[in-house]
């Protein structure tokens, strides 16, 4: 994918989301193209301090009002140049775009676009999704650190080897197979042994892709995570991905614990990032 971004740092918002929610998305999308001439595109808001926006994509309103910590579903987007265009929410469709962004996408490749950091200096982040199926009995987990103020993490199996090392802002881990269960995980200071945090009992399905972001500020207590699920395979492996509308929370995923974790981690690590990732199985 090539992104170039053009930004106004004029107005309140400056703030660049591509969102695509899927609906919206859909009735955009008004050239009829092959399966394989199309990509997947999902869409974060991970800018903390942002407020709601409006979006458009090649000149059409895609999404209104979208406010931090929502994703976007995968919508099929034709290979090729794309314009999109981020105004604050309820902003005239003729006034000016805050920030006008150009993106190239390839056909039959899948991108999460998060928008990072604060307003101050906010950027997209494009992740290419690896949706290879997984093997008979296995997940897929990657995470991406989206926290703008949390320093790098490791993630390791509970009182095993370290799974993800020194994951920093606003990096993503590579995808890591693991069998599916239910998994007891701690967070340690990059390089360090001490535990800064038990995350008991992470179930992850058979034949699914997840993705973990990390996002929110360490600074005002607002650390969470928003859980997504990439793709569904059939759980012996293999076969066509079927996509999750909407962000995709798995059924049976304990992506509740994670969730509630976040304002915890914040008094226990104490500056540090949360990062998760899947560890041991349970028996």
């Amino acid at each position: 994918m090539v992104w170039n971004v053009t930004r106004r740092l004029g107005g309140v918002t400056r703030l660049l989301i591509a969102t695509l929610l899927v609906a919206a998305l859909s009735m955009l999308l008004v050239a009829p193209a092959a399966a394989e001439d199309m990509a997947k595109v999902r869409v974060v808001h991970a800018s903390p301090d942002a407020p709601a926006v409006d979006i458009y994509v090649d000149g059409a309103v895609a999404v209104q009002g979208l406010e931090f910590g929502a994703a976007t579903g995968y919508v099929d987007l034709p290979a090729g140049a794309h314009t999109f265009e981020v105004r604050p929410a309820g902003a005239a469709a003729d006034s000016p775009a805050v920030i006008t962004a150009e993106a190239t996408v390839d056909a039959n490749t899948w991108y999460t676009i998060a928008a990072v950091g604060l307003l101050a200096d906010i950027a997209p982040q494009v992740y290419v999704d690896d949706v290879t199926a997984p093997e008979a009995g296995k997940a897929h987990v990657r995470v991406i650190h989206a926290s703008p103020d949390a320093p790098a993490v490791d993630v390791a199996v509970t009182g095993g080897p370290v799974l993800f090392s020194n994951l920093a802002f606003p990096n993503a881990s590579d995808y890591l197979p693991v069998d599916a269960g239910t998994y007891d995980l701690e967070v340690r200071p990059a390089g360090a042994t001490d535990v800064a945090l038990a995350i008991p009992g992470v179930a992850l399905e058979a034949g699914k892709v997840y993705t973990v972001v990390a996002i929110g500020q360490l600074a005002d207590s607002s650390l969470a995570v928003l859980p997504l699920v990439d793709a569904t395979f059939d759980a012996t492996g293999g076969g066509d991905p079927s996509v999750m509308p909407n962000t995709g929370v798995a059924d049976g995923t304990n992506w509740a614990l994670f969730a509630a974790i976040g304002a915890a981690a914040l008094l226990v690590i104490g500056g540090m990032a949360l990062r998760f990732a899947p560890a041991r199985r349970r028996s």
